[in-house]
């Protein structure tokens, strides 16, 4: 027998409920990038009218809520990561009523919308920068922000070594003498949480969206508003690498937490479930969940998941681990593959054809595990990275700031966010991130045989590759051997069966706001991965069981999920009846060949 898609009509694609009371816990989610979506005004830049004009796509995709990156006031020395004003639209992108429309339009489909928040900094732009760069040394302008006197007597040396994300020092002169920080580009200067205004404001502008009716906030660079006292020396070059995997001054300080739990409080004030997802780096699982205690925030990007290798032992570590410190504060964890800001998985497993099939099976391994999902879009298509851009296209900051050679590996990517990049060999030009985050940021394909491929009427703002008619919505949609056909298959199989998608229920571990979606601490038993032996539960109804060498097998309640990391088929006893498959399978009811890079999901 062969298998490839069997989920047509076991739930309705048109229903974007949660299968948990709590929809966020098991919530699959998808990532808007704005400029690069849909173009609804035909200026060649994606916009707000044109993510409303494709709202439908996301519907039928099977997602229950919408993030999107910035689109407010900004000189876009970013990608609208140095925002201007947070409470207006950019003309680039729409006005006011193109977001309320945007909202409600999602609403009406059963789509929750999530929007970005930029808190660790702000643009050069913005009027209180303005306002303490004319207002001189020592002025109360100057305390929201972070400035300080040089080094050595005529002041001309940075306050202290640290390096910007994108390369160079973290620090720039004013032509009065100050110094102010910027972990990322000199136009995006790094506030002082420190000042009470600045709290206030912040509170302000989550207020005014909320009422506008949004259901949450990615809170970009979430580990990093608060530095640690004295802002000392790390006395260390190349701290972009060194960022997720070691303790560092300028991220991860325990101040932060006092400001998340607070923006708790405000979005618990609010009626349907709002809720604050953290993009935050931590040396460790264990310091990653404590943004996710039951007063902090609902959900944090387990980047150490996107981060792991194409292998078995270290991706059941991860998972392993990554389930267990979520568990042990009560909450899900969110897993995530790609995003704006890393080489897309595709191109990360290798590329062409074999790097598709292992991204195909990584999207089943991460939609089969309890807790939430992210989806960055393009992925539902299995767009690959495009790494030939002509340098004069590019417009990620770090592209002319030190760079590193993209490899895999934990590294911080831009618009404060982090991913997959290099950390191999740094050179003396190579002290920031790799500055070619542009490759995963192509217009997307919608439809017709040439670019801009129904993205707009007017190009599209980066060039798209002369071969991706084939890869368009258009083209994939029907073919059930797509990877659109797959995901669509795969996010209606999760609404339909029971042991999919939400954390286990009536577990004492869960969230007190959570009622049905608690998860266990540390597994009982837990084994190195990949040893010999009895079944480990994982999770109250998850468990890894015995496979052979290469080969995942966990279960669920009715459930099973195998993923095959070698590169030939493997046989096994078959885990029970087929219904979703990254790629042909054969059984004859009793064994079953599992093909090579792939990732099947079985009924038991």
């Amino acid at each position: 027998m062969t298998h490839e898609l069997t989920a047509s009509g076991l739930a309705s694609a048109s229903s974007n409920t949660s299968t948990s009371g709590v929809w966020w816990r098991d919530a699959v989610i998808y990532q808007v990038y704005v400029r690069s979506f849909a173009d609804g005004d035909g200026d060649g830049v994606g916009d707000l009218r044109g993510v409303r004009e494709r709202l439908p796509h996301l519907a039928r995709l099977g997602v229950d809520a919408v993030w999107l990156t910035p689109f407010y006031v900004s000189p876009q020395a970013d990608g609208g990561y140095d925002v201007a004003d947070y409470r207006a639209v950019d003309p680039l992108f729409g006005d006011l009523s193109d977001a309320d429309d945007l909202v409600r339009a999602a609403h009406a489909l059963g789509l929750r919308v999530i929007v970005d928040v930029v808190p660790n900094h702000t643009s050069e732009q913005h009027p209180w920068f303005r306002e303490a760069l004319s207002a001189g040394p020592g002025s109360p302008a100057r305390e929201r922000y972070l400035f300080r006197p040089g080094r050595v007597a005529d002041g001309a040396q940075p306050p202290n070594d640290w390096e910007s994300v994108f390369g160079g020092p973290a620090w720039t002169r004013v032509p009065d003498g100050d110094w102010y920080l910027h972990l990322f580009a000199p136009e995006q200067p790094d506030l002082n949480w420190e000042h009470p205004e600045v709290a206030a404001e912040f509170a302000s502008v989550l207020r005014f969206w909320l009422d506008l009716g949004v259901d949450g906030f990615r809170i970009d660079v979430a580990h990093g508003m608060v530095k640690a006292p004295g802002l000392p020396d790390i006395g260390r070059g190349a701290q972009a690498t060194l960022i997720g995997t070691e303790p560092l001054p300028f991220f991860d300080q325990d101040g932060v937490h006092e400001i998340h739990r607070s923006w708790r409080r405000l979005l618990d004030s609010y009626g349907g479930e709002r809720i604050g997802v953290a993009e935050a780096w931590a040396p460790t699982s264990e310091r990653l969940a404590l943004y996710v205690r039951p007063d902090e925030l609902h959900q944090a990007f387990n980047f150490r998941f996107l981060t792991c290798p194409w292998d078995p032992a270290a991706m059941r570590t991860v998972i392993d681990e990554s389930l267990a410190a979520t568990a042990s504060v009560g909450a899900p964890t969110t897993w995530v593959l790609s995003n704006h800001d890393v080489v897309r998985h595709v191109t990360r497993y290798g590329g062409g054809a074999r790097g598709l099939a292992r991204a195909r099976a990584a999207a089943l391994l991460m939609l089969a595990l309890p807790g939430s999902a992210y989806v960055y879009q393009g992925e539902e298509l299995g767009l690959p990275e495009v790494t030939d851009l002509p340098d004069g296209a590019r417009r990620d900051p770090a592209f002319r700031r030190g760079r590193i050679p993209r490899q895999a590996g934990p590294a911080v990517e831009a618009g404060g966010g982090a991913g997959a990049g290099a950390v191999g060999e740094v050179g003396a030009e190579a002290a920031g991130q790799d500055g070619l985050r542009d490759g995963c940021r192509i217009p997307l394909p919608w439809s017709g045989e040439e670019p801009p491929y129904g993205f707009g009427g007017g190009g599209s703002w980066l060039p798209q590759p002369a071969d991706w008619a084939g890869l368009s919505v258009a083209a994939q949609t029907g073919d059930p051997h797509s990877t659109l056909e797959l995901y669509r298959a795969a996010l209606e199989l999760r609404r339909a069966m029971p042991g999919l998608g939400a954390p286990e229920a009536g577990h004492p571990a869960a969230d007190a706001g959570a009622t049905d979606a608690g998860l266990s601490g540390a597994a009982p038993g837990a084994r190195e991965p990949g040893a010999p032996g009895t079944g480990t539960a994982l999770l109250p109804g998850m468990e890894w069981l015995p496979a052979p060498e290469g080969v995942l097998l966990f279960t669920r309640p009715g459930f099973a999920c195998t993923l095959n990391t070698r590169a030939e088929p493997v046989e096994l006893p078959s885990p029970g009846r087929p219904v979703l498959s990254s790629a042909p399978v054969r059984t004859d009811g009793r064994t079953v060949l599992l093909p090579a890079d792939s990732c099947t999901w079985w009924a038991i």
